[in-house]
């Protein structure tokens, strides 16, 4: 089941906020779990007892650690444990296909390799499992006895299956004091559909285009072809993500809880360290959290530095996928920022509009490296992009990208940038009767839109949940 689904909009939602109401307060950490179950097994019948087990296995390993603290022995073992048997979960299902089919390749072998389909989520609520045991081994947070509350965290189906990755310590005196409210419902509502408008109007109309575009043979695409499908697929992966975040966000306040923001405009970025720092934000605050300051950080001169960088990076695009080109992705960027901090971010802040543009199209060529499962077939297109090859500059099916999409882009481009919000909320602090009407009725417009899209159209995926 997905948000942007009428089952979910008009089935699944609407009940699960009613019994999640009509509820005493005791009891709605449980609405949360069970709900949220059924949102999890709906699509994954099979592969819920893999969370089930990951929440009772480290609700337990809190328990101890927390009951033992004294002794360092056990506590050490059990948080060790904890670690290895959380990676060793998420390698087996990510990554067991990959390393055999690579230990095939480089030793000649031909071990049979069974394709296992990925656990939606399970790179999200892993970290967010892991975060907690960590946190409760380096006594940042009180251990959670209530194993229903527990639960309800680590299910919890408005961020279950994309993030934002939520760490414990984020909703640690929600989960069990928190307060709903009207307004608070209110911000919840116009979030969500904001997020629904961006993944279903935006996202999915550009990433139609970039279908046709990467679905044509390489060698019969023109230059600007090139560059026009990969900047579609640079604003579908944007609008996809940051949309289910909104959506993921607005739901939390729903439920009375206060998710951490997970984009910040990213694009108007003017170096590809900033970027990293508005894209994705909970997943790079976790890895800098538990990898990078734990190794070191930069507290041990620049040599160690740039080797965390790198550890970092690798993992990043590990992350993301068990295949090269996510590796490859991960240390590309790794690289760019480690540049910046040694010499080129200085020059970076003396010109911004070189910067801006140095930045973007780093980005884009990076979501070529992301996009391309095929590493060989990726730097093809980059070649085309740079005119490294023999394609025609343009040809005639530019022309007609350019003025079927043409202002789908500039949309796009406009929405990108803080221009839009910044209108809205300065309306909504003029508290106005006008304004506050006119800004419901484009709610209501965009909801509109959004389920006249879903009931019509079949091309609706969510590009992160195979992470």
């Amino acid at each position: 089941m997905v948000f942007s689904s009428i089952i979910f909009i008009f089935v699944f939602l609407p009940i699960t906020v009613l019994v999640y109401f009509i509820s005493p307060k005791s009891i709605r950490n449980f609405i949360i779990l069970i709900s949220s179950l059924i949102f999890y097994g709906w699509g994954e019948p099979i592969y819920i007892s893999i969370m089930i087990f990951s929440t009772i296995f480290d609700y337990i390993n809190g328990i101890i650690i927390d009951k033992y603290r004294n002794n360092k022995a056990l506590t050490s073992g059990i948080f060790l444990n904890s670690i290895v048997i959380n990676l060793g979960i998420l390698f087996f299902f990510k990554y067991y296909g990959f390393l055999i089919s690579n230990i095939n390749g480089i030793l000649g072998l031909n071990i049979e390799v069974h394709t296992l389909p990925l656990p939606v989520g399970i790179s999200f609520y892993t970290f967010q499992t892991m975060s907690y045991v960590i946190d409760v081994y380096l006594n940042k947070v009180k251990v959670q006895k209530n194993i229903i509350s527990f639960g309800a965290y680590v299910t919890m189906f408005p961020q279950l299956v994309a993030g934002p990755i939520v760490k414990y310590s984020d909703v640690e005196k929600e989960l069990n004091n928190r307060k709903e409210t009207f307004e608070k419902f209110g911000e919840g509502v116009e979030r969500f559909i904001l997020g629904l408008g961006k993944k279903v109007l935006l996202a999915n109309n550009i990433g139609f285009l970039w279908t046709t575009i990467k679905g044509t043979n390489i060698e019969e695409l023109s230059v600007v072809t090139a560059w026009i499908g990969i900047i579609a697929f640079t604003f579908q992966i944007y609008f996809d993500f940051s949309g289910y975040s909104d959506m993921a966000i607005g739901l939390g306040k729903i439920f009375g809880f206060n998710f951490i923001e997970n984009f910040n405009y990213p694009y108007i970025s003017k170096s590809v360290t900033e970027f990293w720092r508005r894209w994705h934000m909970s997943l790079g605050g976790w890895f800098r959290e538990y990898v990078y300051i734990p190794l070191g950080g930069n507290r041990e001169g620049l040599k160690k530095q740039i080797r965390n960088l790198l550890i970092v990076w690798f993992l990043t695009g590990f992350w993301h996928g068990a295949s090269w080109n996510f590796i490859l992705w991960g240390v590309y960027f790794g690289i760019f920022i480690i540049i910046e901090k040694l010499f080129l971010g200085k020059y970076l802040n003396k010109h911004s509009i070189f910067a801006h543009i140095y930045t973007m199209i780093i980005i884009i060529v990076g979501w070529v490296l992301f996009e391309f499962d095929n590493v060989i077939q990726g730097f093809k297109y980059i070649e085309t992009m740079f005119l490294l090859s023999s394609n025609v500059l343009v040809d005639s099916s530019t022309i007609y990208y350019l003025k079927t999409n043409g202002l789908l882009f500039i949309m796009l481009i406009i929405l990108s940038t803080p221009l839009v919000y910044n209108f809205i909320n300065k309306a909504k602090k003029a508290s106005k009767i006008k304004n506050i009407l006119t800004i419901s009725l484009i709610h209501i417009m965009i909801l509109f839109l959004s389920i006249s899209y879903l009931i019509n159209e079949t091309y609706n995926p969510f590009l992160y949940f195979r992470f």
